[in-house]
């Protein structure tokens, strides 16, 4: 695998480049980057093994989200290299999954050079994630959905407001839960930002990350979630627990310093 060479396709929206190479610490590991940046990473030998510690703790989440083992419906609104979708199917077989991207040339270009494990029922959708939404049969719903486009002040507007959270939230099944990365600057700007934006729109919402991430002083993703119900406490156990370590959450209360 690690003698494997990169290959790199053009994606015409963005006019960069993507790449995906072997990862030189993994056996079965790929990498994918844009632009020169790293973006996803996947392990096609163990799709339930999760390198980047943002994803392992929304993976995480999406444990809670129903009973271990049952099969889930999932949207991923940013699909890079559909690491979660993978994680998912490892974890919870037979479940049904739409992923969202706005790059049509990505999409087949992970696909085509990382193929999802057997079994996987993915349905690919290119396009803007609100029109997306908007276009789904309305009969349709979801366990979870997970937004992981947003990257510091570049957040599209239109996808970082309540109003979008809202239509999200809307195609939740009754259980379902709304997650959403978003990776920020020191300071913590946008995060304040979302987590108000979110608390408009769900019952409830939690924040998990690194611990030191709370301090406002580095850079780094901090994972939203936001519930129908009331926050289960046992979540907030668990996501503790399961880490990537020190881990933290922040709900209720607590939550109130990093809201507008």
């Amino acid at each position: 695998m690690r003698d494997t060479p990169a290959a790199t396709r053009f994606l015409r929206t963005t006019g960069q480049h993507a790449t995906i190479e072997p990862d030189a610490f993994t056996d079965g590991g790929f990498v994918l980057s844009i632009g020169g940046a790293e973006q996803s990473h996947v392990n096609l030998a163990e799709p339930a093994d999760i390198f980047y510690e943002y994803l392992r703790r929304i993976g995480h989440v999406v444990d809670l989200a129903a009973p271990w083992g049952e099969p889930i419906t999932a949207l991923h609104l940013g699909a890079g290299a559909l690491t979660l979708a993978r994680y998912i199917q490892a974890t919870r077989p037979g479940s049904v999954q739409y992923a969202v991207e706005l790059e049509r040339e990505l999409l087949d270009f992970v696909l085509q050079q990382l193929p999802l494990p057997d079994g996987t029922e993915l349905h690919p959708l290119i396009g803007d994630a609100r029109a997306a939404l908007a276009e789904l049969p309305p009969e349709l719903s979801f366990d979870v959905v997970i937004l992981d486009i947003f990257s510091g002040p570049e957040a599209p507007e239109h996808l970082a407001c309540t109003e979008f959270y809202r239509e999200a939230a809307a195609k939740l099944t009754a259980r379902g839960v709304l997650v959403v990365n978003v990776g920020d600057e020191p300071g913590l700007t946008l995060v304040r930002s979302q987590v108000a934006a979110l608390r408009r729109a769900m019952t409830d919402v939690a924040a998990c990350a690194e611990t030191g991430m709370f301090s406002g002083r580095y850079p780094g993703n901090i994972i939203l979630a936001g519930t129908q119900g009331p926050w289960p406490e046992v979540w907030t156990a668990a996501l503790t627990a399961r880490g990537p370590h020190p881990a933290k959450v922040l709900s209720g209360v607590a939550l109130d310093a990093l809201s507008d």
